[in-house]
């Protein structure tokens, strides 16, 4: 594969693909889009006008009639599952949006699938490749903040009706999930990556501005096995438009807060001791064009080198599969009212 171009298909050509396709041509020279398929005709028809490469509108179909190396699901994110199953079944490596499905089983079918037909999973975490994540990382990997107390998410953001309308799976429990499982959930996955194992989690989520079934709004305190105390403030309701998208690290020698809209820029940076990588926080802040920042292009620098046998899934099935479990014991403590330890039995 490392002497020609990989070929990509896409599946679900609503608001994400556009990403995924951009990311593809910015690394045009080591691969290329081959198709594209949903099962709404006119947005397939669209997306291959726009990049001239053929429509189809059933994924079986496409798998069939096109030769590719691997395909990028960006359908609704309850059937991420169901689709990864069939590309891996022909044999295609799987590149799935976040959340990688809205059930545990669901996940764990999908990665034995891959498995099984030896094929690589790729769950799509791109906000840990942003220039602001990375350093920040980089400084938790250092043990620059000692031992860590707290670590704080807010992600206030605005979704009015009119985003939920526009598709009838959005917000319902059966393909969607709520502001956790969807806006929040790469926040989510940064807790996890940061911090490290969660011990239990006690939540509570609300309903109360949108007509969805999911919820809109909600807050969760996170117990950390290594004793951090973490929490995540979360809501769609934010007026008049979307707010900030903040990582707040409190630790015994140093603290971090990586705010702007969308964790693009630090507003805290304070350590006991000066280390070179002080100089870098100005420069790894950025604007992004959207809330998801620029991650795609250096997610899919991950894919190509990992296909070609030169790096390791930055976040593979297994990995992706941990921030679902958080957020699906977020709603669990959330409907039973209680502190729910993990994992999940």
């Amino acid at each position: 594969m490392a002497d020609k171009k990989i070929r990509m298909g896409l599946v679900g050509c609503g608001r994400i693909s556009g990403n995924h396709i951009q990311a593809i041509q910015d690394h045009g020279d080591a691969c290329e889009l081959a198709a594209v398929c949903d099962t709404v005709q006119e947005r397939a028809d669209e997306k291959a006008a726009e990049t001239g490469v053929p429509a189809f509108y059933d994924l079986d179909q496409m798998l069939a009639a096109v030769e590719m190396d691997a395909v990028a699901i960006c359908s609704p994110s309850g059937m991420h599952p169901e689709h990864g199953i069939a590309v891996a079944n022909a044999g295609k490596h799987v590149i799935t949006e976040k959340p990688m499905g809205i059930t545990l089983e669901g996940c764990d079918r999908m990665i034995n699938a891959c498995d099984q037909n030896q094929v690589s999973l790729f769950v799509v975490k791109q906000n840990r490749l942003n220039t602001t994540m990375q350093l920040l990382k980089k400084a938790v990997d250092k043990g620059r903040f000692g031992r860590i107390y707290g670590a704080h998410v807010n992600v206030f953001w605005q979704r009015p009706q009119e985003y939920y309308d526009t598709a009838k799976w959005r917000g319902t429990w059966e393909f969607d999930g709520g502001a956790f499982m969807n806006q929040a959930s790469h926040y989510v996955d940064s807790l996890h990556w940061l911090i490290g194992e969660v011990d239990s989690v006690m939540a509570m989520t609300g309903t109360l501005g949108r007509s969805i079934e999911a919820e809109d709004s909600g807050s969760a305190v996170i117990r950390f096995r290594n004793g951090a105390i973490g929490s995540m403030n979360v809501s769609m309701l934010t007026y008049p438009k979307n707010l900030e998208g903040s990582v707040t690290i409190l630790g015994e020698n140093g603290t971090v807060k990586l705010g702007g809209v969308a964790i693009n820029k630090f507003e805290k940076w304070e350590f006991d001791h000066s280390d070179e990588d002080d100089k870098l926080v100005e420069e790894t802040n950025y604007e992004p064009p959207n809330v998801y920042g620029f991650g795609h292009t250096a997610y899919y620098k991950n894919v190509i080198d990992s296909l070609h046998g030169d790096a390791p899934p930055a976040t593979d099935g297994r990995s992706g599969r941990k921030s679902l479990e958080l957020i699906l014991a977020i709603y669990k403590s959330a409907r039973e009212g209680k502190r729910v330890p993990l994992p999940l039995a």
